[in-house]
């Protein structure tokens, strides 16, 4: 009785923990710019890059200079925005050579943290996976607000795929039909929510941030991830996207 009494606040606790590290993603999401415009041009890469640099007083993000926008680079900025947050209340401890290596900048896909996340297929997820940061599901029936996902629009996965990354909001109801409601930097308006109806989505890969201190482990990535480099020539499938998303 007492074991069971033990792993049930075990369990409890890393739910809480888990659901405190929600709240700070759906916060930086909150504090994020609205508008601004959607491009994936040269423009957008370099005024993402110089929106986030880090200073004697730590990691400043200017947020409202990367305009235009595009949905990983949005979603890439909540999430150091979070993780500059958490290092504030000193659940995070990253010195300054480990700020350097997440600021986004001129990386090939799947190179480094942020070309980890900017690439096709799994970015976010394959992230995740690799350096434990959380865990990654595929079934709406377990997402939360404040979870990271990667949508498909359609089954293609890689060179061919139509795909989103977005921070999920929740699912709502209109007139018996569910749609889902996510935040991003979406066509054509750039920074926003959004909602669409669940049957466009073909798929999709949440991803949980549970174990945010595991960023630390960075340095250690391999250079490159020869699965997401791949993909911008190479066609992937879904079950094999989860499957180098620990997804079983």
């Amino acid at each position: 009785m007492v074991k069971r009494l033990l792993i049930f606040l075990q369990a409890f606790t890393l739910a809480l923990q888990a659901a405190d590290f929600n709240d700070v993603v759906l916060r930086a999401t909150a504090a994020m710019p609205s508008g601004g415009g959607y491009s994936v041009s040269t423009a957008a890469h370099e005024a993402l890059s110089s929106s986030a640099r880090f200073e004697p007083a730590g990691l400043r993000i200017l947020a409202s200079q990367a305009v235009p926008s595009y949905c990983s680079g949005a979603t890439y900025l909540v999430f150091l925005k979070t993780l500059g947050e958490l290092q504030k209340r000193g659940a995070i401890r990253l010195d300054r050579s480990a700020w350097i290596r997440l600021l986004p900048g001129k990386l090939a896909d799947g190179q480094g943290v942020w070309g980890r996340w900017n690439a096709n297929g799994p970015g976010t997820p394959r992230l995740f996976y690799e350096l434990g940061l959380g865990r990654n599901f595929t079934g709406f029936h377990e997402a939360r607000p404040g979870d990271f996902m990667k949508i498909f629009w359609t089954d293609e996965v890689g060179s061919s795929e139509r795909g989103h990354s977005v921070v999920f909001l929740g699912l709502e109801n209109r007139d018996g039909t569910e749609w889902v409601r996510f935040w991003s930097s979406n066509k054509p308006d750039g920074y926003g929510e959004k909602s669409v109806p669940g049957t466009k989505i073909a798929r999709a890969i949440f991803s949980r941030l549970e174990n945010p201190e595991k960023i630390a482990e960075a340095s250690g990535l391999p250079d490159k991830d020869p699965y997401l480099a791949g993909l911008l020539s190479k066609r992937s499938s879904f079950a094999e996207a989860a499957r180098m998303s620990g997804i079983r």
